[in-house]
């Protein structure tokens, strides 16, 4: 399991710790792997540690920088070029890796991207998007963070409430002043609003003018009625 201190690799390995323990297996079975890069804080970075080593998984840590600059090198991209490349690229490192250690050790990838993220295509083809088990890809990201919650809740856990607490960011661009510069729901909208699109579209068929008016009786006093539209739009889009 590639862990980054985010939710939904948080919510990955503890679906595999779950599994373990069904299956009789030690917990150090699980391989944790960890992989700092160019947009990577000391928060995540010490969050997925932290929470391998509760969890009592083999952890790894492989620092993917040089690997990436050397890719980057072979094919002209320059490191002040923070363009969908210098983003790619690094996820795309990350899912090698894992695919690497998997064939090494005869295990499976466990995928992290959740079913929010793949509706709107907010994944790396060919990187976080491909998994050997994709175990968040039918839960939608609000759905993550609540199940996260119950277990940080049931378990008295400090990381895990530390993993809710930090802003939702794939951490592909550099931080500022050691925090996330990258924020996803500031970029692709709040997932509150996208995950009551993608309900009452997927289960409920309803076409978007009809998601549009329940939209604005559900959040009425919450957002305006021209963000909703927004949303709605870039839903649609994407």
């Amino acid at each position: 399991v590639g862990l980054s201190g985010g939710l939904d690799s948080t919510l990955a390995i503890l679906i595999t710790s779950v599994a373990m323990r069904m299956m009789d297996r030690p917990a150090s079975d699980m391989i944790a792997v960890t992989m700092p890069c160019f947009g990577t804080t000391e928060r995540t970075r010490d969050n997925a540690v932290e929470l391998a080593q509760r969890l009592g998984a083999t952890l790894k840590r492989i620092d993917i920088g040089e690997a990436v600059k050397v890719h980057f090198r072979d094919i002209g991209q320059s490191m002040e070029d923070h363009s969908v490349t210098f983003e790619n690229g690094q996820a795309r490192e990350r899912t090698q890796v894992l695919m690497d250690i998997a064939n090494k050790v005869g295990g499976l990838v466990i995928g992290t991207g959740d079913m929010s993220e793949l509706a709107l295509g907010w994944a790396t083809y060919n990187g976080d998007h491909m998994s050997m088990y994709g175990v968040n890809g039918g839960v939608p990201k609000t759905l993550v963070r609540h199940l996260v919650k119950y277990y940080a809740d049931t378990c008295d856990n400090e990381e895990l409430r530390d993993v809710l607490d930090t802003p939702v960011s794939p951490e592909l661009l550099p931080p500022v002043d050691g925090q996330i510069s990258q924020k996803t729901e500031d970029l692709v909208g709040p997932y509150e609003l996208h995950d009551f699109f993608l309900y009452y579209m997927l289960r409920c068929g309803f076409e978007p003018s009809k998601i549009y008016r329940l939209a604005k009786q559900s959040f009425a006093g919450q957002y305006e009625d021209a963000v909703i539209l927004k949303w709605l739009k870039n839903f649609y889009r994407r």
